[in-house]
């Protein structure tokens, strides 16, 4: 592929991230923004639901513009959603405060979240789908994992922006527009992301699908009686992906835990965002790197024991320590970690479906995680905060996942070709 290509792809994944993550970063000042209630934890608490509704739509999105992928082709089911996401990451960052038009803003603040959701599960599957189409066999896992680590690239971008406002603005001005600045510095984007998607060749028909799905048999068959063969394997990927979900979404909420919870300087809270973003790109690269070389399975095993055993301890020493090098260590650890973990379920998932339905099921299979897990972990951390006084109740919540989607890991089909190679034909 050449890098135009490539970039063309991962630039829609890139801002997904860039946004969905920035919201998260900002998501103390939102709420005082768009919910000035008396109670602080109730404002807090309105806005991560705002976060949450966004994902409502996702599955809506997903079923929506990833089957029309499967029908019409990759391309124009990418330009669709990249196109509907900028007009929902615009419409919020110029949304007016709660003080300037009343309860029209707190609507029109979860109208355009939901904008956001439709565009972005759309998005996945038919970006994926391209991504491993068009990569060579031995290489798949590499190019899936670009869509991995330009999410974590743009989450990177966004924590340099916000560091800086935090570094430079009172916490009046980041409420007033420190955030909106971030979110429409990621939108400048979208013209040009626009321009290069529409120089993509398709590849729905540009591939042999055997070479993908050596079992599935397409032709006439309904969408249920294609993806029957493969209900376990789709199970069992949503079961990694909410695990990988809460993990990723709880340490996307570690600036609000930073600022909310340690009470630490906003200058050192969004210090982290930098921190897990770079862990995250490195584990999402090596991810792919390892699955191509070694298999899906045991790239997804090791490092998902190592997230089980080492979440509780990462939180204790935050807590005792309470610096912000031992914070930042920490966070950093468990990134890479889970990012690894993580990394080969979706590469996994898309060789193992049928061409014909592969963008819409990985789209509805992600979007499904995400919307239910992805939607609720932060407010559900909160929640846990609030109800237990307890500073290490992510950890609880964190592990419980990482135990089911490494459960869930153990019983996946090997997918990669360097190992189905190995056991011949």
């Amino acid at each position: 592929m050449p890098l135009r290509h490539i970039a063309a792809v991962v630039v829609g994944n890139a801002l997904e991230f860039f946004d969905f993550v920035s919201y998260s970063f900002f998501s103390l000042y939102i709420g005082r923004a768009f919910f000035p209630v008396h109670d602080a934890a109730l404002s807090l608490l309105l806005s991560l639901a705002t976060f949450g509704v966004g994902f409502l739509s996702r599955p809506v999105g997903a079923i929506v513009i990833g089957s029309w992928g499967d029908r019409v082709g990759r391309k124009p089911a990418m330009l669709f959603s990249f196109a509907l996401m900028g007009v929902g990451i615009v419409g919020l960052a110029l949304t007016p405060s709660y003080a300037r038009i009343g309860l029209a803003a707190p609507i029109l603040a979860v109208l355009f979240r939901l904008v956001q959701g439709f565009a972005l599960g759309g998005n996945v599957g038919p970006a994926t789908a391209y991504m491993v189409e068009a990569a060579p066999p031995l290489r798949r896992g590499f190019y899936a994992a670009m869509q991995a680590a330009t999410q974590d690239s743009g989450a990177f971008a966004a924590g340099i922006i916000a560091t800086l406002l935090a570094s430079l603005l009172d916490a009046q001005q980041l409420q007033d527009w420190g955030w909106r600045v971030t979110m429409l510095a990621g939108a400048c984007i979208v013209p040009f992301g626009l321009m290069l998607r529409r120089s993509l060749p398709e590849t729905l028909h540009a591939v042999d699908d055997a070479a993908l799905a050596p079992d599935a048999t397409t032709g006439s068959l309904s969408i249920g009686a294609t993806l029957r063969p493969h209900l376990l394997m789709i199970v069992l990927g949503l079961l990694i992906l909410a695990s990988g979900t809460i993990a990723n979404y709880t340490t996307s909420y570690m600036t609000t835990y930073a600022l909310d919870t340690l009470h630490m300087q906003a200058a050192a809270a969004f210090g982290v965002i930098i921190v897990s973003g770079l862990c995250s790109i490195f584990g999402d690269l090596a991810s792919g790197l390892l699955s191509d070389r070694f298999g899906r399975k045991p790239v997804m095993l090791v490092p998902g024991i190592v997230v089980v055993l080492t979440v509780l301890p990462a939180f204790r020493m935050i807590g005792h320590f309470h610096t912000t090098l031992a914070f930042y260590a920490a966070v950093g650890w468990l990134a890479v970690m889970f990012n690894l973990a993580l990394g080969p379920v979706i590469v996994m998932l898309t060789e193992t479906l049928p061409r014909s339905v592969r963008a819409g099921a990985v789209s509805t299979i992600y979007a499904f995680a995400i919307a239910i897990f992805g939607g609720s972990t932060q407010f559900i951390v909160k929640s846990l905060l609030v109800l237990t006084g307890n500073p290490i109740a992510p950890a609880y919540y964190w592990t419980g996942a990482a135990v089911i989607g490494l459960a869930a890991m153990a019983f996946v089909k090997e997918s990669a070709p360097i190992k189905l190679g190995r056991r011949g034909p």
